[in-house]
């Protein structure tokens, strides 16, 4: 340490000299001159905070894909370190550095023979330097006023300006922050005020220094800061289940929650399970169900995170019914203990967020059922359905995208089983029950997505210009997650048309009935897999708006094959570009002059694509009744050895 004292007091004596024998621009003099002395340093540290930056999108989905399992995190969490060679210790290098420095600072101001100064070099007007604040008192005291001061200007530019600290949480930031001012009062008035002149000038000065790093390494060009926030929201999604802003809202079902989830697990034996995420996911398997009560004795057991699902309902009226309300934070849990034969979902990405495969079990067949009726590798996100066993397919089109991913990530084989889907067919059935319209005109409805970039958001007011006045009823069916989640900006649209006079614009945002969009004539979309749903039911064709694509799997191209959602859009109908749709009225009218051929080539489009249509109930229904038979004779037959 005496010899960091004294080349401390050397740099400190030609700061002094050129200062003018000025104390205190000495001392800043000297302060900037560590600065330069320590700017490789800084570079090193700027590096090694931009890589933990680039890291904490990794670190985040660590976090959601083993949320809950605090071992399997920290491992995850070294072997990311390990391979992007980063060490959280090295991150308190720069701080060891500054209280070294500090250190030897002591010694050059309590020492000042050190640097060739005495006792009354120390000496700015009335202020000695040599003096502790908190003995000295009086105008002393400014000393951890300005120390605490500088510590808070230092913390807010920080926040702004360091690429690590700017990533921390609010909380994290002021935690930071108060510690760090509390530090530099206590400095400011229990060293030597010399040290505490130093300690202000080193921290308003590391701001300068600050800007000087990020403009020798720019942050913005190393960190992806989309990444950056898409992992923060699916974190903080799941951190915040249950939670309101500050304070976790009062759940009034949390009692009901509790009871079943004792009752769930009071129960030996269990066979098949199925999992809904809300009401609205019923209906996918219905068919299924309907199937299962009128062919066989096994009991169904229905978990749903939705207090209000009609399955219990249903269960009041049917024994072998049992409907349990699991909210989405008990569910983690619960997913980890399941003791079932079977389990049959709707979710993706089983595995690859919260929701688990069963800890207890091992031998569980997961049947995962699909939401959607077309490609497997663009719209579900990579890896969505690695860890099912069994996939209920739409049609044969979904059995090379399935097989090719297997290939290409070295999966083992699932079963594939040809279903075909029974939300379509449960439309079919409500479409042909329907009386025909009796209207005038031609009825359009506009229903877009809710991705980025949908129609509502980029190009909604050309197109109800170009369709508005010219013999047509227009009828605009935002996505209900849109409305959900952009209320406001759904609000704006709706306020631009409130003047209008016409009677053939409607904003419809009651969802409760499909009626609308199979009485159209014709459907206007984006990306929605409404269209298809429309085409496929009624024959009529779609108008395709090329918006930015919904792609949640960055890597399809890579299997060599076209997903159904590009390949059909100009089978089913027409695909036109947002510049194309200035003129779209003319096209929609051939559409029209034209809507009874589409109406026999969508047909048969669909009988081509959907396997088991009008059947897909019992396909699923037979098979999981074969499969448990064959998992409860294999289980007895095992039990007797």
């Amino acid at each position: 340490m005496i010899y960091l004292s004294k080349f401390l007091a050397k740099l400190f004596s030609l700061s002094f000299l050129a200062s003018g024998s000025n104390y205190i621009i000495a001392m800043i003099l000297f302060t900037l001159l560590t600065k330069i002395l320590l700017l490789p340093i800084g570079i090193w540290t700027q590096k090694n905070g931009i890589k933990m930056v680039q890291m904490r999108p990794y670190l985040n989905l660590i976090k959601v894909k083993h949320f809950g399992d605090k071992d399997t995190i920290a491992d995850e969490t070294a072997a990311l370190y390990k391979a992007k060679k980063y060490h959280p210790l090295l991150g308190t290098l720069p701080l060891i550095i500054q209280i070294i420095i500090l250190l030897g600072i002591i010694d050059v101001v309590k020492i000042p023979e050190y640097a060739g100064l005495t006792a009354a070099d120390m000496l700015v007007g009335k202020i000695d330097f040599a003096l502790y604040p908190y003995q000295a008192g009086g105008l002393y005291w400014c000393m951890p006023l300005l120390a605490g001061l500088s510590s808070f200007i230092l913390s807010i530019a920080q926040n702004r300006m360091n690429p690590l600290q700017a990533e921390q949480g609010r909380w994290g930031q002021l935690g930071t922050m108060a510690m760090s001012v509390g530090i530099s009062l206590a400095l400011g008035a229990y060293v030597l005020a010399g040290v505490g002149a130093y300690w202000i000038s080193s921290n308003l000065l590391a701001i300068l220094q600050q800007s000087v790093l990020n403009l020798i390494i720019n942050p913005r060009k190393h960190i992806d800061q989309k990444l950056l926030e898409e992992s923060r929201l699916k974190l903080e999604e799941l951190e915040n289940v249950g939670a309101d802003g500050k304070k976790a809202r009062h759940d009034p079902n949390a009692a009901r929650e509790k009871a079943d989830y004792k009752r769930f697990f009071s129960v030996a034996n269990k066979h098949l399970v199925f999992y809904s995420e809300n009401n609205g996911f019923y209906k996918y398997f219905e068919n299924i169900i309907e199937y299962l009560l009128d062919h066989s004795n096994v009991t169904i057991h229905y978990i749903t995170s939705d207090p209000r699902d009609s399955i219990f309902e249903k269960a009041e009226g049917n024994s072998r019914i049992r409907g349990y309300y699991i909210g989405e934070k008990k569910l983690i849990t619960l997913m980890m203990k399941m003791d079932a034969d079977m389990v049959v979902m709707t979710m993706s990405d089983l595995e690859n967020y919260h929701i688990k495969r069963s800890y207890v079990r091992k031998d569980i067949e997961y049947v995962y059922l699909f939401h959607y009726p077309l490609s497997t590798h663009m719209v579900l996100h990579t890896g969505a359905l690695d860890h099912y066993d069994t996939i209920l397919c739409v049609g044969e089109f979904q059995i090379p995208e399935i097989r090719k991913q297997e290939e290409l990530y070295h999966l083992p084989e699932k079963k594939l089983i040809m279903c075909g889907y029974g939300q379509l067919e449960k439309l079919q059935k409500q479409y042909d029950a329907m009386e025909p319209p009796v209207r005038t005109c031609r009825k359009i409805l506009v229903a877009p997505s809710w991705q980025e970039d949908n129609i509502l958001d980029s190009c909604i007011d050309d197109l109800l210009r170009e369709l508005m006045g010219k013999g047509n009823h227009i009828v605009v069916r935002p996505h209900p997650e849109y409305v959900k989640r952009y209320g406001k900006r759904m609000e704006n649209v709706v306020s631009r048309y409130a003047d209008y006079t016409g009677d053939d614009l409607e904003f419809e945002l009651d969802f409760t009935s499909n009626t609308s969009i199979f009485d159209s004539d014709l459907v206007v979309t984006d990306w929605s897999g409404t269209a298809f749903e429309f085409s496929f039911v009624t024959g009529k064709p779609a108008v395709f708006i090329n918006t930015p694509m919904k792609v949640n799997n960055p890597d399809y191209e890579k299997l060599g094959i076209e997903p159904q959602e590009i390949r059909l859009r100009d089978k089913v109908g027409i695909s036109l570009d947002t510049e194309d749709i200035i003129g779209c009225n003319g096209r929609i009218q051939q559409l029209m002059e034209h809507q009874e051929e589409y109406i026999r080539k969508n047909l048969a489009l669909r009988d081509t694509l959907i396997a088991n249509y009008g059947h897909s109930g019992e396909i699923g229904g037979k098979y999981i009744i074969d499969s448990l038979q064959r998992r409860i004779e294999a289980r007895k037959a095992a039990q007797g050895k």
